[in-house]
This record gives structure tokens, sequence and C-alpha cells, in this order.
């Protein structure tokens, strides 16, 4: 359903909602490829809303993830706030705090402290999308060693599950 404007040239930006097949869209955003390279994801885009545009600090992305899909498992410094806003699915984490698997679902908040090695694994049978929120100066994220991968891949509580 198309929507329309109530005031001529509005100081406002609206990019208003919709489904693409079994995908959610949204106006003049680009879907993106995840990463541009690499075999440590599946099944996984991006749309940024905000990359520092009108006067922002903060980088505003969903992601969607199909069923079975996952990202990369990274850490970096910065902060990742998350909030699911359809399907479920679990986020892994490990750190020199503990490791921890945790099941999310719609509405569900996460915050992913830094130094923190963590992944978004969709369900088998629906897709996981999240918008996450980062500031714009940020570091890049970091993939582990083949020495870490063995230390995550023989971890009791993630080793299991972890996708690399």
């Amino acid at each position: 359903m198309e929507k329309e404007a109530r005031v001529s040239n509005a100081p406002i930006s609206v990019r208003s909602f919709h489904m693409e097949g079994d995908a959610f869209r949204w106006d003049d955003v680009d879907v993106k490829e995840y990463r541009k390279v690499g075999d440590f994801f599946r099944d996984i885009n991006k749309q940024v809303f905000f990359d520092g545009e009108h006067g922002l600090s903060c980088e505003l992305r969903y992601f969607e993830v199909k069923p079975g899909g996952y990202s990369s498992l990274e850490l970096h410094e910065h902060v990742h706030g998350v909030l699911i806003l359809r399907g479920h699915g679990r986020v892994l984490a490990y750190s020199d705090r503990g490791s921890h698997i945790q099941d999310i679902g719609e509405h569900d908040v996460v915050h992913v402290p830094p130094h923190t090695w963590h992944q978004f694994q969709a369900a088998e049978d629906e897709h996981l999308g999240f918008l996450c929120l980062v500031e714009n100066e940020r570091d890049r994220p970091r993939r582990p060693t083949e020495e870490e991968k063995e230390a995550l891949r023989a971890d009791p509580t993630i080793g299991d599950y972890v996708r690399l």
C-alpha cells in the first residue's frame, strides 16, 4: 500500500517498509552484500539506514539471515546494540568472561560488549532479521586465527554450534 505524504517539502525523510517476497525491505534502501568475500558466513545481507548522514554519530543497519544462515564469527573493540525484528535463532558469545549461547526471538534486545567473539544464527525454519546500532567511528571486525578457532571449537558451551 502506497503512503501519501501529507506535507510537501517536509524537513524529514521517511523510508517506508514493504515485503519483497519473504524479505523485509525499505524504500530507497539498497540491499548490500554482508561481506565482499569469504565462506565464513551464509545467507545474510544488510541494509544501511543511517551511516553518518543526518548528523548522527551512529550507524543503524538491518541484517537479514535466511533460514539456516549465520553471520561471521568476529570480535572488535566497539559495542553493538541489537534488536531482533523478526524470526528466531541464537547468538553465541565467547570472551575472557566466559562462553554463552542464547536463544533469541522477536523483540529481544542483545548487547554485545567489546572484545567478545559473537555470531548470530537463524533457525533452520525461519528468517532472522535484526537492527544493529554501532558507532560510525569504529574498528574493523577481526576473524579468529587458526589457534583461536581451535579454542572456540573446543569450548564445551559453544563448540558444537559455532560456524567458522
